[in-house]
């Protein structure tokens, strides 16, 4: 039994915590959060212990691993203590903001030997792994291109966006991973364009909110990833691979599969899953399994320090492109 602390109370610590203490292979053992009441409420909520302090928690004699779900800019800091005191880490994505350190960061986990995994939680969700084992069976013979599609329903709250680190490092980065997955190569070159058309006033953060990439492996392997902050229809998550032998597709997920005809409409749905929480709840809980397998086997992580530097330099690479309308080499 896997005896874990989740730092972070916030949305992302919820959903962690909640699929730990609902988990046949490790115990939730402490919630640590600096605001206390957050951590508090989720510990009583869930049976645990509660804190405020993250660094302690870590170090505690009961807990043998820890789920980062801070945030960003405490990533790093948290990550190297809990390798120094010998526990197993799941952090949430990003490293860090600053590619530099993100870089020394991961350097310094390799040295150490330290167990960490990235929580790309989309790897995890089914219609995902299906896709990569079909590839890996050669259903559709040489992968040539890979478009994905990542649309949220709104705009996150101005005072996230101000600190999230932009559209790029931010909402697109799980779309890099995802391209990295799919492709089964490294992108070798990165061209993107970038604008305001949601919320022109997001140019105070030098943000934007619609975006496009174009990615090319070594080998000349294609992929296209296109980003909007907002659609109106609701949380969009496609994903289209072709091959030299065929195309897979995935859809994306509605409450339920029913649909509806009659005088004024015909193939009528229900509106798309409202967001990430419920599009990937499936992910988040195969993605800490995953998590807790590696873990008790000794076997690698099925995601890396080094899967989130590559992510974080693909995003910086694609906002150089932006903003100098150049094709940038990775």
């Amino acid at each position: 039994m896997l005896r874990v602390a989740v730092l972070g109370a916030g949305r992302i610590g919820k959903i962690h915590a909640g699929n730990i203490a609902a988990s046949s292979g490790a115990k939730l053992v402490v919630v640590a959060d600096p605001f206390g009441d957050a951590a508090q409420l989720l510990a009583h909520q869930l049976g645990c212990d509660a804190s405020t302090d993250p660094v302690a928690s870590i170090d505690r004699q009961d807990v043998d691993a820890v789920v980062i779900g801070t945030p960003t800019h405490t990533h790093i800091e948290l990550m190297l203590q809990a390798v120094k005191s010998g526990k197993a880490v799941l952090c949430e994505k990003p490293i860090d903001l600053d590619f530099a350190k993100a870089d020394a960061a991961v350097s310094e986990i390799e040295h150490l030997g330290g167990r960490v995994m990235l929580a790309f939680n989309r790897r995890f969700d089914p219609a995902a792994q299906r896709l990569r084992r079909s590839i890996d069976a050669g259903e559709i013979g040489d992968v040539r291109q890979v478009l994905i599609t990542s649309r949220d329903p709104g705009l996150a709250p101005r005072d996230y966006l101000r600190v999230s680190g932009g559209i790029f490092r931010d909402m697109t980065i799980h779309d890099f991973d995802m391209a990295r997955f799919l492709l089964g190569e490294e992108p070798a070159e990165v061209s993107a364009t970038a604008s305001r058309l949601v919320d022109p006033t997001l140019a105070e953060f030098d943000d934007f909110d619609s975006v496009m990439i174009q990615m090319r492996t070594s080998t000349g392997r294609q992929c296209h990833i296109n980003n909007c902050r907002e659609a109106v229809y609701g949380y969009d998550q496609r994903l289209e691979i072709f091959g030299s032998s065929g195309m897979l597709q995935n859809d994306n997920v509605h409450p339920t599969t029913v649909r509806r005809w009659g005088k004024h409409e015909t193939e009528a749905r229900e509106p798309l899953v409202p967001f990430f929480l419920e599009r990937y709840a499936d992910a988040y809980r195969a993605e800490l399994e995953a998590f807790f397998d590696a873990v008790a086997a000794g076997a690698p992580m099925p995601v890396t320090p080094h899967d989130g530097r590559q992510a974080l330099r693909l995003a910086d690479c694609a906002l150089q492109s932006a903003q100098t309308g150049r094709v940038v080499v990775v």
